[in-house]
């Protein structure tokens, strides 16, 4: 099977008829520069690696102390159902963790219990009466969205019972990371607490036929926005698309979409390709899994339960991290948006609404229109976040918190009023909840859909997590504009040197190289001590390298580049453009169909390798 193609997932079309150009994005890791915006609106910035004074550290005590004094009622609550005995061992457990002990803290062993209520008690309890549920490790950390593994990113993350100087101190060991800007919270980040991300993206290697080409592209960008697909990262890193899994758990083919999981694909390392020959040829599942790398979570929960049950491939399927396995169904799901919104695009273009189409309400309707209510994304399953090195220059996460406004298809006298833009108009995304536009644009998610032999009213099998009937639906802007947008074109000789700034730049008092015009900024020894973006790059890449062929299935792959230093044969080395932007885009945007927008080239890794190759 080919690597997927744009047009393999719907994305056809542009909003400007303007003529692209060319352009490389990520040569390296610090022309992708991703940072937070958190839910309160605020760019977030890493501006210091040193933790708080030691009277914060007191305070932070102090609350560790007054949270474990709540423990007592639990505890004894817990004695009333197991006995003195494992209650004095949880007692004992617990005084560990609030005393600081990183190392040592062992696991305890209850006494079973031939009481059937008593274990069920047991049970809602650990998750429901215990502080903070399950969250009993001595390291919990949250985080409101996943970053693009090849980029300088900053964001924000809370860490459960740790001090402050003691995550500090891991800078000295921390390779391609730093931690720093230290506070103490209430509660814990999870995934959807945010507003979006603030990308600065430099593109290098820029030819056009004329500056104007790039001027007005960049402009069109700003004012026309793109279309608002969902990129190819949603669908797969791999020569298996997510989409297709999704397409047999949702026909309720369970060996298929195993098969399709485990089988071998084009693209992997050798290592990876052999155990997976080997497994096909052999159904040696034990030397199978010693051959499989962690970083295979799906293939090897797979394997792992094939062990204990073979031939039961649902309960295998269902041995996946619930939130990568949902991620197959997501992924066809954005696959039938996509060609949905393609086909809005070809049949009615980009300038205005017409009859049928679909708006989030406004003003009086918002009171009268009250029969869809849910989110811009997904369904019931998506409070739930997808692995932790899910996509990349997406505006992460693609859970954006749940819209109160509903949803209504445009009238004869919503068009005569003129109270709606195409900027209003949103798609779908299928589900029990989801309506569809009152044209035939409706009828475009029923063909694919019928083409993949699935029905979107009524499904075929009773595994309500793999029907789509079972999940509610959403719905998605189908174009977006930049936020806050910003873009410069600049002049450079020297291919390994950043031309913008990034937060461990500004930390260490570097300057990062610009030089607009022909004019040298560099001064001194500056060249050798503060381009630190290009060392950490080569710790980045050290990083990456180690999961270059993760396939797994949850689509963790970007536009994934080599760093690539130009050759020069001798003389001086040859002025280069580059077009560097800095934009904001909401939570579930994708900035590489931003980028896609302005060059009019395919986003897919082969293409853009193709740049990095001749570059």
């Amino acid at each position: 099977m080919k690597h997927l193609e744009e047009s393999d997932v719907g994305i056809s079309f542009y909003i400007s008829q303007l003529p692209g150009f060319r352009g490389i994005l990520k040569q390296r890791y610090c022309d992708f520069i991703v940072n937070e915006v958190d839910s309160d609106g605020n760019v977030v910035h890493l501006t210091s690696l040193d933790a708080p004074p030691e009277s914060m550290e007191k305070n932070e005590t102090k609350i560790s102390d007054q949270s474990n004094k709540g423990y007592a009622s639990e505890i004894e609550l817990f004695r009333s159902l197991v006995g003195d005995s494992d209650a004095e061992c949880l007692k004992g457990l617990i005084d560990q963790v609030a005393s600081g002990i990183e190392d040592g803290v062992s696991p305890i062993v209850l006494s079973p219990s031939s009481d059937k209520s008593h274990r069920t008690v047991s049970s809602l309890q650990g998750e429901q009466g215990y502080p903070g549920g399950h969250r009993i490790d001595w390291k919990d950390a949250g985080h409101p969205g996943t970053k693009d593994k090849r980029s300088v990113s900053t964001q924000r993350v809370t860490v459960f019972k740790q001090y402050a100087n003691r995550l500090a101190a891991l800078n000295e060991r921390l390779i391609g990371i730093k931690v720093g800007d230290f506070c103490h919270v209430r509660e814990g980040l999870v995934l959807g607490q945010l507003l979006g991300n603030r990308f600065t993206i430099t593109l290098r290697g820029v030819v056009a036929d004329s500056e104007e080409t790039i001027k007005a592209s960049a402009d069109a960008l700003g004012r026309l926005g793109f279309i608002n697909y969902f990129g190819l990262q949603r669908f797969g890193s791999g020569s298996v698309p997510t989409h297709l899994i999704g397409a047999a758990l949702l026909r309720g083919e369970w060996e298929t979409a195993v098969s399709l999981i485990l089988d071998p694909r084009e693209g992997e390392r050798d290592a990876i390709r052999k155990a997976r020959e080997y497994y096909k040829e052999s159904d040696d599942i034990e030397g199978t899994l010693r051959q499989f790398p962690r970083h295979l979570v799906a293939e090897k929960a797979i394997l792992q339960c094939l062990k204990k049950y073979p031939g039961n491939y649902l309960q295998a399927l269902k041995a996946i991290p619930r939130t990568l396995r949902m991620m197959y169904v997501h992924s066809y799901q954005s696959y039938l948006w996509n060609h949905a919104a393609s086909m809005r695009v070809q049949k009615y273009g980009t300038k205005q609404v017409v009859l049928g189409d679909l708006v989030y309400c406004k003003g009086d309707n918002a009171e009268k229109e009250t029969r869809v209510v849910n989110s811009e994304f997904d369904d019931d399953g998506c409070s739930d976040a997808f692995d932790s090195s899910h996509f990349d220059e997406i505006s992460e996460t693609d859970l954006p918190e749940e819209r109160k406004d509903p949803v209504k298809a445009l009238d004869a006298e919503d068009l005569l009023t003129g109270n709606y833009t195409i900027d209003d108009v949103v798609l779908p995304l299928p589900g029990s909840r989801a309506i569809y536009p009152t044209n035939d644009i409706a009828q475009v998610y029923h063909d694919f859909a019928k083409k993949d032999a699935i029905s979107l009213t009524e499904s075929v099998h009773s595994v309500k997590e793999f029907s789509i009937t079972n999940m509610t639906g959403g719905f998605r802007r189908v174009f977006q504009k930049p936020i806050d947008f910003e873009w410069e074109l600049l002049t450079y000789t020297e291919g390994n040197i950043p031309l913008a700034e990034t937060d461990w730049d500004k930390i260490t008092k570097s300057k990062p190289l610009n030089i607009i015009g022909g004019e040298d900024l560099r001064n001194g020894n500056e060249k050798e001590n503060s381009f630190q973006c290009m060392k950490q790059s080569e710790s980045f890449e050290h990083n990456v390298n180690l999961s270059t062929d993760n396939n797994e299935p949850n689509g963790v792959t970007e536009i994934g580049l080599p760093q690539v230093e130009p050759q020069f044969e001798s003389g001086a080395p040859e002025a280069q453009r580059a077009l560097k932007l800095s934009f904001t885009l909401p939570a579930s945007c994708y900035a590489t169909m931003a980028i896609r927008e302005l060059l009019k080239t395919s986003t897919s890794v082969a293409f853009q390798k193709t740049l990095n190759t001749l570059s």
